[in-house]
């Protein structure tokens, strides 16, 4: 047998807590069910929030670079060549590369990192059912455009841009389009040619829209509000008016948010559904046993959780993600409670594989954690959302400071052993003064290591501090 074949799957918003056989009855997915079954799931896994509004970008800068939050360049919007990027390590090994779905930094690097693929999108959102995509273009021009239409900033401002592409399959959702391309490239591939092949959804993220038939599993009066539901945030965090926090009224309503859960839900139903196909395909021709599969989320998304829409914050709803490896060499039905962040899949696949790691690579290797449930990866992590909040997390407490312009200062402390779902501030109480200072100690000690020298927005958030 060759060398492994490589398949990431990337959805757009899909939070740690919507897999069924992770425990989540609530949503049906008997399809990221079997990949469970068949590898290894870390249920502690992270983003370390974003320098930008739109988190998914610098998110997926991070996947595909190995690279810690604030050593990305323009929050990941473009890739400098220095950052040698995933795909171009599985290049210059001699695999085929080839890429499909949404790529939210630049067009350069996406041909940096693939020599094929088909369906892509570039940009942060679109009409599920009007995709505007392209076909793989060799030059990287990408320079076919469709008519200009408004597309709405990250921050909820309306602006006239080009959206790039040079086709639209209208009436056909995109999780559908992309699967079935996924499928379609798997089924013409052979033993003889590794491949590492990377798909990302779109979806669940919004507008949240999908078949019908998928809606109807959730009806809207069986949706069980979370327990962490709120009206409203219980302060200004700085981020209440930016595009995702607009999707719903203030105050927030138990009828709309059980709607927006149900839609939430039946999206990710439906993207699993299409994600079948991927997996069927790979059956099919025999790969399954040779492919190593990564399936991952970009950030999560509050859905009426805090009083909260989007995922501009700190919180875990918002920076915990789905993460399991399935394939050769990795442990069946397996799961850790490791601490660890996306970035980590550049340096455990180049592990896992005996490639080389470049040195610009920062992530730390999670194949030890895949054999040996004990294996931490580390004992905190650190969250920063733009130039307003910071957070440190253990593995027991979290600790969340919030520093925004022109507004008070404030901070948060959470138990998480006895308060998962973040609900009560321990932050005033005496007993607690000596951990916040602890927490906070720590919080500089991360500034130090991760933010030094850096970005604008940490000074001005640090200065607030």
């Amino acid at each position: 047998m060759g060398k492994p074949n490589v398949l990431i799957f990337f959805t757009d918003d899909q939070r740690y807590d919507t897999i069924n056989s992770w425990g989540h009855l609530h949503v049906k997915t008997p399809n990221i069910d079997r990949l469970v079954a068949r590898g290894t799931s870390f249920k502690q896994a992270h983003i370390p929030c974003g320098t930008h509004g739109a988190i998914c970008m610098p998110s997926r800068a991070m996947l595909h670079t190995g690279r810690t939050l604030f050593h990305l360049q323009d929050s990941g919007e473009t890739i400098p060549q220095e950052h040698k990027m995933l795909g171009e390590v599985f290049r210059e090994q001699g695999y085929k590369t080839w890429g499909a779905g949404k790529w939210h930094n630049g067009t350069e690097s996406f041909n940096r990192s693939f020599d094929d693929g088909d369906e892509i999108m570039f940009g942060g959102m679109a009409d599920h059912w009007n995709v505007p995509a392209y076909h793989y273009d060799p030059t990287g021009r990408y320079d076919s455009r469709l008519p200009e239409i408004k597309v709405p900033d990250a921050f909820g401002n309306n602006k006239i841009n080009w959206r790039e592409a040079d086709h639209i399959h209208s009436g056909i959702h995109s999780s559908e389009i992309l699967c079935d391309t996924g499928a379609d490239f798997i089924r013409q591939q052979t033993a003889d040619q590794p491949f590492f092949a990377y798909i990302a959804l779109l979806a669940p993220h919004d507008p949240r829209t999908m078949p019908q038939q998928f809606l109807d599993m959730y009806p809207t009066d069986a949706i069980e509000l979370p327990t962490n539901f709120m009206g409203a945030h219980p302060f200004d965090n700085g981020s209440l008016k930016i595009r995702d926090e607009l999707l719903a009224e203030f105050p927030r309503t138990p009828e709309e948010i059980r709607q927006h859960n149900a839609e939430y839900f039946a999206m990710i139903t439906h993207l699993d559904h299409e994600f079948g196909k991927v997996l069927d395909a790979l059956d099919e021709t025999g790969l399954a046993d040779n492919t190593i599969i990564v399936f991952a989320g970009d950030n999560g998304l509050a859905v009426g959780r805090h009083g909260l829409m989007g995922k501009q914050n700190c919180y875990e709803h918002s920076v915990r993600v789905p993460l399991i490896f399935a394939g050769p060499g990795i442990p069946v039905g397996q799961e850790s409670h490791a601490f660890v962040y996306l970035l980590d899949i550049y340096r455990t696949l180049c592990d896992l594989l005996e490639l080389p790691i470049p040195s610009t690579v920062e992530g730390e290797s999670l194949v030890a954690a895949m054999h040996d449930t004990e294996q931490k990866v580390r004992e905190s992590l650190y969250f920063a959302y733009v130039s307003s909040q910071r957070a440190v997390k253990t593995r027991t407490h979290k600790l969340i400071e919030y520093a925004p312009r022109d507004r008070d200062r404030k901070t948060q402390l959470f138990d998480l052993i006895n308060d998962p779902d973040e609900l009560y501030n321990l932050a005033a109480n005496p007993e607690h003064g000596n951990l916040v200072e602890q927490l906070r100690s720590a919080m500089i000690q991360y500034r130090d290591d991760w933010e030094a020298g850096h970005t604008e927005r940490s000074a001005r958030f640090w200065e607030r501090y």
